[in-house]
């Protein structure tokens, strides 16, 4: 008989998780980052909209404060998200990496795909998320969105007094490197094995992977993927927006 009548593999299953249990101390007092609004809806909001807005994500898990989760629950319920995609709110941890560690756990079985998205990088696009999904099903264990850098970078001697001046040490080769940015990309149980393994203080998911001997992948970021961590990044995230919805009339 031949191969041709039978039918093609489905598409591995997609799962986002975003971490969203920080404090976000860097945007001032106030509420958590990740519910800070963003043109009158909290920036979380917007980042479970990015990740959905995929036809490939169907079920989007966040990660609340432990003593917000009923407050997240409720928000997401008050605010307009695809019916195709299946949300889930569970408690976070002390740290990021226990927080996405906790949402892994969440993840019912049949999801080969996750995605760990920062909530506060609210503007990603859709086909930024869509290419780094692509990477994950054409093979790549981790896949990192990422930008070239505009400025030149310097590695410098930490200065022991906070603005005093610090001594360069290189000038890394600017070509080489890149600035990364979410959603990052998993084979599931790659990602299962770098939070069982690594344990010490990691910046992203990737890096993990990275230090269990697997390679990760680059594929293009976007600018309006950036991260909105100070004032002046949520002033650019309104201008953003803003923009948006004159061009698509909403």
């Amino acid at each position: 008989m031949s191969d041709d009548s039978l039918p093609a593999p489905a598409p591995a299953r997609t799962a986002a998780v975003i971490p969203a249990a920080g404090r976000g101390v860097r945007l001032g007092p106030g509420a958590p980052k990740a519910l800070r609004t963003l043109g009158g809806t909290p920036m979380l909001i917007h980042a479970v909209r990015a990740l959905a807005a995929s036809r490939a994500v169907t079920l989007v898990v966040v990660v609340a404060p432990p003593e917000g989760t009923a407050e997240v629950k409720s928000l997401l319920d008050a605010h307009a998200l695809p019916e195709r995609t299946d949300f889930l709110v569970v408690p976070g941890g002390e740290t990021r990496q226990e927080s996405v560690k906790l949402g892994l756990d969440a993840l019912p079985p049949g999801y080969d795909i996750v995605l760990v998205h920062d909530a506060a990088r609210p503007l990603v696009p859709v086909d930024t998320v869509d290419a780094v999904i692509e990477a994950v099903r054409e093979g790549a264990p981790a896949v990192v969105p990422a930008l070239p850098l505009a400025d030149t970078v310097k590695e410098v001697e930490p200065a022991a007094t906070p603005g005093d001046p610090e001594p360069v040490v290189a000038t890394p080769e600017r070509a080489r490197l890149r600035a990364v940015q979410t959603p990052q990309g998993f084979d599931r149980a790659t990602l299962v094995r770098a939070h069982e393994t690594v344990t010490g203080d990691v910046t992203d998911d990737a890096g993990m992977v990275e230090r269990i001997g697997l390679t990760v992948v680059v594929v293009p970021g976007h600018e309006e993927a950036f991260k909105v961590t100070r004032p002046l990044d949520l002033v650019l995230a309104e201008a953003v927006l803003a923009r948006r919805r004159l061009n698509d009339g909403f």
